[in-house]
């Protein structure tokens, strides 16, 4: 009797530790630059909401000279349940597709989830390629956790928020939750991720300093620019840590790891002028360099004493997307009718005042009735952009040709459609060369942008 209890209990100790350890969690972050290696935040940011809770591991595309290798050696443990990535268009496609594909093959029984901009722009043709089984669609700090949960303990999916996956060969979108208190949500693993891959390999030299850091202060932007791929999933919200928060967090990757730079990657950094104040009242004795992406309509609205201190507190360079000097044309993208031609170049006068340098984006190419309104409409930009060189020569300029986004409803949006555009239907169509360059707004496929247009682009 008693030998027979010590098996039993044996028996259920060695079932418990199979349970267990065939629930790990693969968090891939597929290549997406060949030099300049960032903080992987977005999957930083799904270990957070898991770390302590279920076990996982890092595998970063950028870091790993044969990253099939590594998650095929995990695979391989039958340890893991779960392949979770983060897809972005262009570059990340290029590991993202045949990886999961592979997964799918070789690994059957294994959970594919992605998440990422363009898994939740482009999610008809990822659920329907056969290897995408859920989607999270904006935010997973909860959404990613909730889903694990229900698949460990086969409960009901369908009420989790922010999800999108597959019932009866229909695509379910399940209902956009709240956006949640930045402030709230667990801290960065910094330092797990340090167990994988050394931090300061992710810190490199860049104009703001010789550690810089990539960071993420705030979630979503409150503005509907038809042309933007944040839209359609934060639906114009915005929400942001607390300075105080901000600025802990880059106190512990400056006394940790030594940083002396940071990149604000916030979709919308400068919302709030009291919250930028506030963190440059923080900020400004530590030595830190930062730059941050903006909007000119907003950041125009700040005091000049406020748009001192940022300077006074490390703000090196803000990126603002100027877009176009025609009005007519801002308002086709949906610039919320405060940004003007006029302005753009003021601002740009403004901000030489402080020693801020704005850099200017600029999307060339939108559709037009025909011809002939395309090139003029180049042209004048062009002009355009001299003249901003002109009032303040230290504007930085980066020039982008038009590339579509889903948002449909939207004015550009049909107008694109009605010229012909169509997105690929089948995921695998996106490694196309031509797909990759689109993405990467070099090469955009676009019916109405003549050879000779894009050749005057990439020429200036």
């Amino acid at each position: 009797m008693p030998e027979d209890f010590c098996r039993l209990a044996q028996d259920a100790v060695a079932h418990f530790k199979v349970n267990v350890n065939m629930n790990k969690i693969i968090l891939f972050n597929p290549r997406s630059a060949n030099s300049k290696h960032r903080i992987p935040n977005s999957i930083l940011q799904v270990g957070a909401s898991i770390h302590g809770k279920y076990e996982y591991v890092f595998v970063d595309g950028n870091l790993e000279k044969d990253p099939w290798n590594k998650i095929e050696s995990y695979l391989k443990t039958n340890e893991f349940k779960y392949f979770a990535s983060t897809v972005m268009p262009g570059q990340q496609l290029k590991q993202a597709i045949p990886f999961s594909k592979k997964v799918r093959e070789q690994f059957p029984d294994v959970k594919i989830i992605w998440g990422g901009y363009f898994a939740s722009n482009q999610y008809k043709s990822a659920m329907d390629s056969g290897f995408v089984d859920y989607i999270i669609n904006g935010p997973g700090d909860k959404a990613f956790p909730e889903l694990i949960d229900a698949l460990e303990t086969k409960s009901d999916y369908s009420i989790i928020e922010n999800l999108i996956y597959k019932k009866n060969n229909e695509i379910i979108k399940t209902k956009k939750s709240d956006l949640f208190d930045q402030d709230s949500l667990p801290p960065l693993p910094y330092d797990y991720l340090n167990t994988f891959y050394p931090i300061e390999k992710y810190l490199g030299k860049t104009f703001l300093g010789n550690k810089t850091a990539a960071y993420h202060s705030s979630v979503g932007c409150p503005f509907t620019c038809s042309f933007c791929a944040v839209v359609p999933i934060y639906e114009a919200r915005w929400k942001g840590k607390s300075a105080v928060n901000v600025f802990n967090d880059l106190m512990h990757l400056k006394s940790k790891y030594g940083i002396d730079a940071v990149e604000f990657h916030d979709n919308n950094f400068f919302v709030s002028e009291k919250r930028v104040v506030e963190f440059s009242n923080l900020v400004k004795n530590q030595n830190i360099t930062w730059w941050g992406e903006g909007r000119i309509d907003t950041i125009d609205k700040y005091k000049d004493e406020s748009l001192a201190l940022m300077k006074e507190a490390g703000c090196k360079m803000i990126f603002f997307g100027a877009e176009t000097g025609n009005d007519e044309i801002l308002k086709q993208m949906d610039k919320g009718g405060t940004q003007t031609g006029e302005q753009i170049k003021r601002f740009a006068a403004r901000l030489k005042k402080f020693g801020i340098i704005p850099e200017y984006s600029f999307v060339l190419g939108l559709p037009a009735k025909n011809d002939e309104i395309v090139s003029k409409q180049i042209d004048e930009d062009i002009k355009f952009i001299k003249e901003i060189k002109e009032i303040n020569p230290d504007t930085e300029i980066i020039i982008y040709v038009y590339s579509p986004v889903p948002t449909e409803g939207s004015e550009l949006y049909e107008k694109v459609s009605a010229a012909g555009f169509k997105f690929p239907q089948k995921l695998e169509d996106w490694l196309n060369s031509d797909w990759e360059s689109f993405d990467l707004r070099k090469n955009p496929l676009t019916p109405w942008l003549k050879p000779f247009m894009v050749d005057k682009i990439k020429k200036f």
